[in-house]
């Protein structure tokens, strides 16, 4: 692999590119564990796929925003690096697949140039921070809160309190009570407020989806604008510190609020106050919209043919904006999928036509903003030759799905197959639910909900059956979750399980009996009266597998028999001394420490010396086969196996030592006594590691 030029003006993120770049030359000589190889490239957006010796990078996008040079710069990429297709996620990201590990850093490098990241898209960070993709132009929101999601991306971004943590961290921004950003389904969930005319949020925490979906707890019903990102800081910080590490499945918030309780994870926050690097922190925010009737944008000529289709499409995809005389335009992403031929003529469309601005949406479409209404018969033209005039914006027939078994490793049955099965069944059978938008249909091919499907109207989730001794696609019917609004909402219940095959014929039983038996009420309600029991036994002929064709073993948009094949999927690596690599990894943390010393920021140069310490400590007892599941069962094993029995002294406790973290502030002579104090405990460790080893040969 040839070094390269970065050519980024940026040092920090060049700083990034080149140790990505580094440490894949040091994994590929056996020099870095693979576990600590795939948390690096995980937070720089690089994870494997279910096609070994190739990557899936992924884009972060913070709350779906781009611009026109932006969506260009990312379609060179996917042209240069990948296959030219682009993946919108239900996170507002953009997924490319199919790349070489060796060339990411010189992918990355080419997206900096048009201020694009991968940095912290995967991995155990802060996951790209989504926001109603309407937020700014929503006639019934408060205010906009695209300011204060971009602030909160900023801020966190690259901030040392949230690399390393046990699991994922997830953060939402709605733009109204209607909650369209699903703050209950977040670790941590924003809905905007005002109170005495004043900006804040009311906030929701510790929710979240997968095999055991949680729904977040009211954290605050209000709270300054300015407090957020302290408080975020805060909440980090105790995740961080007591957040399961080694048992994946229970690592992340959801559980650890289960565990200790709400109010006591709040007293732990609130201990946290002192030690955190800035109590309030203004977000600045434009003062008045732009105006946009003074961009002097000429109307082209335009003739419309087929009125009768134009006025179609405005119905369903074009929203009207609290700007007047302005509109959003949606675009249909049927699966997430377009390509970058489209994109380009988009971008250009979006640079020229439209404020220069797009946006991603958590169902996987695009969101174009502020569009004269003169222009409105233009866009609907040069859209409708991309093939992006599809009707039903955000309606029954917008089906979600994650790619499923398509390039994920964990992926049980094809999400996107039968996601394009039930969207022929909806525009065939059921045209009027293409103007719907009080049902959604959303579908995962694992437990893992990255498609959303145990919190939406009519769910579906991968799973598999066994019939004799083979086994064939399956899928788990969900009923009655949906968005509530104002940080509320439920989740569905699993009401049977159907060979995947039949998922078709399971969407129109439901739907039939609907049609027949709702007398006016809506899903839910419908749902609610009639009862899981009901649909369970409306549903079970479809269930049997003493019937099986062979096409049942088949899944969709495939042709060979069907094969369970679930696991990580990626290249193993040597197997090395681990408790030298964490030793090493502290030397490092220690130069991380000793550089923002020099920058002069305190309260980082603090938290690389904590995460040092623990590290150091981690690394002996995991020498001596101790238990280090989480930072503050690291911190107390560490004095019961070395301090207390005399095999390592210090001044004080090593519990004392580290927590000395929270009890004081980031000012310069701690954050300097601190670092010291880390050096010389790693000095200490690592001499108690050689004599150790020199004794074992």
């Amino acid at each position: 692999m040839q070094s390269f030029r970065t050519e980024i003006e940026n040092p920090v993120v060049e700083k990034d590119i080149l140790e990505l770049e580094r440490k894949i030359h040091l994994f590929k000589e056996g020099k870095v564990d693979e576990e600590k190889f795939r948390s690096l490239r995980l937070a720089r957006g690089v994870y494997g796929q279910r096609q070994p010796g190739v990557q899936m990078i992924r884009i972060k996008i913070p709350y779906g925003k781009v611009t026109g040079d932006q969506l260009l710069r990312i379609s060179e990429v996917s042209d240069e690096y990948s296959t030219g297709r682009l993946h919108i996620t239900t996170r507002q990201d953009i997924q490319i697949h199919h790349v070489s590990l060796d060339r990411t850093p010189e992918l990355w490098a080419q997206l900096e140039k048009d201020d694009v990241t991968l940095r912290e898209a995967c991995g155990n960070t802060v996951r790209n921070i989504t926001a109603s993709e309407d937020a700014g132009i929503n006639p019934e929101e408060p205010f906009d809160v695209s300011p204060y999601a971009h602030a909160m991306f900023q801020f966190f971004l690259r901030n040392p309190v949230n690399q390393e943590m046990g699991r994922k961290f997830k953060i939402s921004f709605s733009s109204s009570e209607k909650d369209t950003a699903l703050s209950y389904i977040h670790d941590l969930g924003f809905i905007p407020k005002l109170k005495d005319g004043k900006r804040g949020f009311k906030v929701m925490l510790g929710g979240g989806l997968g095999s055991q979906p949680r729904h977040a707890d009211v954290l605050y019903e209000f709270i300054e604008a300015e407090k957020i990102i302290p408080l975020t800081e805060g909440v980090l910080r105790i995740f961080d510190r007591h957040g399961e590490r080694s048992r994946r499945q229970k690592a992340r918030m959801k559980f650890l609020i289960k565990d200790i309780g709400l109010e006591a994870f709040i007293k732990l926050v609130e201990e946290e106050q002192k030690a955190l690097s800035t109590h309030s922190y203004e977000i600045p925010v434009s003062e008045g919209l732009i105006d946009l009737l003074e961009t002097g944008i000429e109307v082209p000529n335009t003739v419309l043919k087929d009125m009768e289709a134009y006025d179609a499409w405005k119905t369903t995809n074009v929203i009207p904006q609290k700007q007047e005389g302005f509109y959003a335009i949606g675009i249909r992403v049927p699966l997430g999928d377009f390509y970058t031929d489209k994109a380009r003529k988009l971008a250009n469309l979006v640079k020229t036509y439209a404020a220069n601005e797009l946006r991603f949406t958590l169902r996987q479409n695009m969101l174009i903003r502020h569009v004269k209404e003169a222009l409105l018969p233009f866009f609907y033209l040069e859209l409708k030759q991309l093939g992006f005039t599809q009707k039903g914006y955000n309606t029954t027939a917008d089906i979600t799905a994650c790619p499923g078994t398509d390039t994920c490793n964990l992926g049980i049955a094809s999400s996107t197959g039968i996601a394009v099965e039930l969207e022929k069944v909806l525009k065939a059978e059921y045209p009027q639910y293409l103007n719907n938008k009080d049902v959604t249909i959303k579908i995962s091919g694992c437990m893992n909900a990255c498609g959303q499907h145990n919190m939406a109207h009519i769910g579906f989730q991968g799973m598999s059956i066994k019939s004799g001794k083979l086994v064939a696609p399956a899928l788990q019917v969900l009923l009655g979750g949906g968005v509530m609004g104002n940080g509320h909402g439920r989740f569905a219940d699993k009401v049977i399980k159907v060979p995947s095959k039949r998922g078709p014929q399971a969407l129109r039983v439901i739907l039939n009996d609907f049609e027949a038996n709702a007398n006016g009420e809506n899903f839910l309600e419908y749902y609610d009266r009639q009862g899981e029991k009901y649909f369970y036994d409306l549903l079970k002929p479809l269930s049997s597998i003493e019937n099986l064709t062979e096409d049942d073993f088949i899944d969709w948009g495939h042709n060979k028999p069907y094969i369970k094949a679930v696991g990580i999927g990626e290249c193993a690596g040597v197997m090395i001394d681990l408790v030298a690599t964490l030793l090493f990894e502290s030397e490092e943390k220690l130069e991380n420490a000793h550089r923002t010393m020099v920058e002069k920021q305190w309260s980082d140069s603090i938290y690389h010396s904590y995460t040092s310490l623990v590290n150091t400590a981690k690394a002996l007892l995991t020498a001596e086969g101790k238990n280090t599941n989480t930072h503050a069962s690291i911190v107390k094993g560490f004095d019961e196996v070395f301090i207390a029995k005399g095999a390592i002294s210090l001044d004080t406790s090593f519990e004392e030592l580290v927590y000395r973290i929270n009890k004081n502030e980031p000012s310069e002579n701690f954050a300097k006594d601190y670092l010291d104090a880390a050096i010389a405990f790693y000095k200490k460790a690592d001499a108690f590691r050689k004599q150790e080893v020199s004794h074992a040969l």
